[in-house]
């Protein structure tokens, strides 16, 4: 069996939001927890190739759960455009 355990902080108690963002993905390999302003979570697979993949997935879904708001603040990317229909 291999084994890992991904760690990460986030500010302002996002750190349940973030939670909760992952769990829709998360496999029967995988257990989160949150410890303070920590998303814990560890990954068990039994081949090397599927626990890069699963901890690959989780990383990339983590950072999008962090950046669309899961500290409670606005993504800095504005991506709406303002429309001036007076011209």
């Amino acid at each position: 069996m291999r084994r890992a355990t991904i760690t990460t902080t986030h500010g302002d108690d996002a750190a349940e939001r973030v939670a909760a963002a992952l769990a829709p993905d998360n496999t029967a390999e995988m257990a989160t927890r949150v410890e303070g302003d920590a998303v814990v979570t560890t990954v068990e697979r039994e081949e090397t190739s599927g626990l890069r993949s699963t901890v690959d997935d989780y990383v990339v879904n983590c950072r999008v759960a962090d950046r669309l708001g899961g500290d409670g603040s606005t993504d800095s990317t504005n991506d709406t455009q303002d429309t001036d229909t007076n011209t």
